[in-house]
């Protein structure tokens, strides 16, 4: 077993990522491998630009090191893929988190019903309520809520699976040390009292935008279903309900009023398919046969308690609507090019553009295989290079100067 220190180091090569990390897994074995091969043995890696192959010949520890003493310092715990105790279910993925780092309590996630609960952060106070409500449910019948840890959604249901009793999970987009939002702070050491909390990226990392798309995979990988409480057609829910799709996963969906905004992705989903969830027990039901040892029936709380603990939960904020703006994009000289992106990763950049197209319509420009075309996506979103819309369409976060 390689020693952490060289898990740190493989896994905060910029520009590699999970995908990168596992494919040099694939050839090296271990981590402490990697490190010691030179750069012949890295050509002979495909999918490597310049740039991370670069990345690799950097044999200083010192970053590493540094990060394994703020772990000590945190009390976060490491977790590798090659660990025994790994999921298997978030081993299974495409993509899986090489390395987590934990705080908290530890759960032996393929014996759980873990139940991923999503939503939109800026949710009304019928969806805080029916996310506090079930996931209160939910906890009080055995099962594992699993979930990030934004304002909305999110929130509810962790405070109404711990106002259930149960025990959590949230799985952040940045360090396990970066408190994000800071009115959440409390949240956070109570999600680390009675259950954990789970991030791929080390301590001192920012939450950033690139990085939730990203993580709502493990979410869903982590768990048997996922429910989907309130959300827009278009957003980061849906995102995750289609990982949860591509993991064959379980989905459920809240319904709500046909002309709630809040409500359109919801209410798509479940004609599409998903489940109708109105109480906990709707979704404990598909499993308790499986689990029946995890999901004994509880006595139900009285209605008058159930109240006073969701009465508990925040209100609802009133939102205002940004003035939309074109986000700054990160200009990439012509002498930099090359060093950071392979062929197709350029290529595909030069056909992205101004706009926005789906992988099809980049095979079609770009006349490159789709399977490369995909594997280049991939890459290209790990290094905050290209970002995913609505209708798995692509735009660009980059600008190459022409050359």
């Amino acid at each position: 077993m390689s020693s952490l220190q060289y898990w740190v180091w493989l896994t905060s090569r910029k520009g590699l990522g999970a995908v990168g990390v596992l494919r040099l897994l694939d050839c090296f074995i271990t981590p402490e491998r990697v490190y010691y091969a030179g750069e012949d043995e890295y050509a002979l890696v495909e999918g490597l630009s310049t740039f991370v192959r670069r990345q690799l010949d950097d044999k200083r520890l010192d970053e590493a090191n540094k990060i394994l003493g703020d772990c000590d310092r945190l009390g976060l715990r490491l977790m590798t893929i090659q660990d025994a105790d790994y999921p298997e279910r978030l081993r299974q993925i495409d993509d899986p988190p090489p390395l987590l780092y934990l705080k908290g309590r530890g759960f032996r996630f393929d014996e759980e019903v873990a139940i991923g609960v999503v939503g939109a952060r800026q949710a009304t106070d019928y969806g805080i309520r029916a996310a506090g409500k079930i996931a209160m449910e939910l906890a009080r019948g055995g099962a594992l809520v699993v979930s990030g840890i934004a304002d909305g959604i999110d929130g509810a249901a962790l405070r109404g699976a711990l106002k259930g009793g149960g025990h959590v999970v949230s799985v952040l987009a940045g360090g396990v040390d970066k408190i994000f939002p800071y009115e959440n702070r409390f949240l956070y050491a109570d999600v680390a009292a009675k259950g954990t909390l789970i991030s791929e990226y080390p301590p001192g990392t920012p939450h950033m935008g690139a990085h939730f798309p990203v993580r709502n995979r493990i979410i869903s990988g982590l768990s048997l279903g996922v429910l989907a409480v309130e959300c827009r057609t278009h957003s980061g829910t849906m995102i995750t309900v289609r990982s949860s799709l591509d993991q064959n996963r379980d989905v459920f969906a809240v319904p709500g009023n046909i002309d709630a905004p809040m409500s359109s992705g919801t209410n798509l989903l479940i004609q599409q398919g998903a489940k109708l969830v109105s109480c906990g027990e709707d979704i404990l039901t598909e499993f308790r046969n499986f689990y029946p040892a995890k999901l004994a029936p509880s006595e139900p709380l009285d209605p008058r308690a159930v109240e006073e603990r969701l009465q508990q939960l925040p209100r609802s904020k009133p939102v205002k609507e940004p003035e939309p703006k074109r986000p700054e994009r990160e200009w990439i000289p012509t002498s930099a090019q090359r060093e950071r992106f392979t062929d197709d990763e350029l290529q595909l950049l030069h056909s992205l553009g101004e706009g926005e197209r789906t992988v099809d319509e980049l095979v079609e420009l770009t006349q490159i295989p789709a399977r490369r075309v995909l594997s280049a996506l991939t890459m290209l979103q790990v290094c905050a290079a290209v970002a995913e819309g609505a209708g798995k369409r692509f735009s660009p976060l980059v600008e190459l100067e022409p050359t």
